[in-house]
């Protein structure tokens, strides 16, 4: 008498379906919607739409390199929001935006988008021994 032969273990299927009979889900959001976006993105793309908007007037801009770092890096006595450097023989002038200084000091993104800007502004115009003003003409307006 022959033995049975015992049949042979199957792989496990895929799962298509959950135990709920739903199909598997996917990301909550595709990645080129500003969900997907994480917040030290979107700062920098704050940064970066008030740079262009500043270049367009100063295109003297472009040979600036402009940083976000999240925190200053010594501790002084108040937390500055951005600092700039001029140029030497190592490196171009440099402008850095500090990002959780300005988002602790701002409620939403619009705010943000504005401090960012005055930010970016007040360090352009130290960097060219200019006022603010005449750096961008509606600085403090908005």
């Amino acid at each position: 008498m022959d033995s049975p032969v015992p049949p042979r273990p199957t792989e496990p299927r895929p799962r298509r379906r959950d135990r709920h009979g739903r199909g598997m889900r996917g990301p909550v959001a595709p990645p080129q919607v500003p969900l997907a976006a994480s917040r030290s993105e979107s700062f920098r793309d704050l940064v970066q739409d008030s740079v262009e908007r500043l270049e367009r007037r100063w295109p003297q801009l472009a040979d600036v390199d402009f940083l976000v770092l999240d925190v200053p890096g010594a501790p002084e006595e108040s937390v500055p929001l951005g600092s700039s450097a001029p140029a030497d023989k190592e490196r171009p002038a440099r402008i850095v935006v500090y990002r959780r200084p300005v988002e602790i000091r701002t409620k939403n993104r619009d705010e943000r988008a504005m401090l960012v800007h005055e930010v970016v502004v007040e360090q352009v115009a130290e960097l060219l021994g200019l006022a603010p003003e005449s750096v961008d003409p509606r600085y403090g307006q908005e």
